[in-house]
């Protein structure tokens, strides 16, 4: 186990700045998981931590020694891959045993690392077959084996499971939280997954455009986002945002009108007050198909997405994009009914003209 420590670091590849002050502190046996949209500097940051990309400035620590100007073989670190890089002429045992026999790791100390491995991953019928006789979820267990052989302070994953289908990857997300408890290891783990990254972190961090927008616990970024790319980000289906604005109070109560006129009443108790807010966030658990509530907004149901335990209702109010609405299984609308769909105010977010989320009581 080793903590891993960023302090001010930045990546240029010439003119273009992709990592911009970075500063985290990963502790020991902690599973952190990099998230963001594509090209938000999430995979850059790992092959920073493992040395495969030289840092500009700033200080990068594993286990409080400075790594800056150390390689990657000397970092005590191991990384599994987007792509398994199997070699497709060995077996599966000597693809796992090839870095320890590059160490010259003694034969019987190799041997029982491999084994020890392929216990855990549940591979040992496979060691004898060759790469293109493999599933492709075996295959990664292999690549995973072949970090888990040697022994690093730190497990490093960059996108792993991008290349499974959908029912594989859910297998393999649990199967990677067991081997993060039995090896008892620090991880940190790429995706722009962010089920994927709810599922299996400690602590997420929130990339956006080379800075992070927010690190903590996944149900304190899904309750307590900092701003609004995060409160969008983090979610699925994602948070509904409407454009609002202050419409006077009325007996301590803020009145919000939206787009189409709606008037949202907002005591005061559950929010800041000093900052005016220039759009609501709603999740979608939240919204009420019955109309119930603080507000209602009126609208046309486009489609509705049956998914068996429950339903998600698609609504046009009026703004650029639909109203998402999860609903029963059971729901009786249809693709074209009229609805209301009901706003309670105590589960709306405030966001201000900058994004930044305006402080508020939580909401159960």
């Amino acid at each position: 186990m080793a903590a891993i420590t960023l302090r001010r670091v930045t990546k240029s590849f010439g003119p273009v700045h992709v990592i911009k002050g970075v500063d985290l502190e990963i502790e020991p046996n902690e599973f952190v998981v990099f998230v963001g949209p594509s090209g938000c500097g999430k995979s850059t940051l790992l092959r920073l931590i493992a040395g495969l990309e030289d840092i500009t400035s700033g200080e990068l620590m594993i286990d409080e020694e400075i790594v800056n100007d150390l390689p990657p073989a000397e970092r005590h670190i191991a990384m599994v891959f987007q792509s398994y890089a199997l070699y497709p002429h060995m077996s599966v045992y000597d693809n796992m045993a090839f870095g320890l026999k590059l160490a010259k790791l003694d034969r019987e100390a190799a041997d029982a690392r491999v084994r020890n491995a392929a216990r855990i991953l549940q591979i040992e019928h496979l060691l004898d077959r060759k790469p293109r006789q493999l599933s492709g979820g075996q295959r990664q267990r292999v690549a995973i084996g072949r970090a888990i052989v040697r022994d690093p302070k730190v497990f490093l994953f960059d996108e792993p499971l991008s290349n499974l289908d959908a029912a594989l990857r859910v297998q393999m997300r649990v199967e990677i939280a067991k081997l993060h408890q039995e090896l008892d290891a620090t991880m940190v783990y790429v995706t722009h997954d962010q089920v994927e990254a709810m599922t299996l972190a400690d602590r997420i961090v929130v990339l956006d455009a080379g800075r992070v927008q927010q690190f903590g616990a996944p149900l304190e970024l899904y309750q307590h986002p900092r701003n609004r790319f995060v409160a969008g980000f983090i979610g699925s289906p994602k948070m509904n945002f409407l454009p609002c604005t202050p419409a006077g109070t009325e007996n301590g109560t803020l009145r919000l009108a939206l787009s189409d006129g709606t008037i949202l009443p907002l005591p005061s108790d559950l929010h800041r007050t000093d900052v005016p807010p220039a759009e609501i966030g709603i999740r979608p658990e939240h919204l009420r198909a019955d109309g119930s509530g603080d507000a209602a907004l009126p609208g046309r149901a486009i489609t509705v997405e049956r998914l068996g335990a429950e339903s998600y209702l698609y609504v046009d109010t009026g703004a650029p994009e639909p109203l998402v609405v999860k609903t029963e299984a059971a729901s009786p609308i249809r693709a074209g009914d009229m609805v209301r769909i009901g706003i309670p105010a105590p589960a709306c977010y405030l966001f201000a003209a900058d994004g930044t989320c305006i402080e508020r009581q939580p909401f159960h």
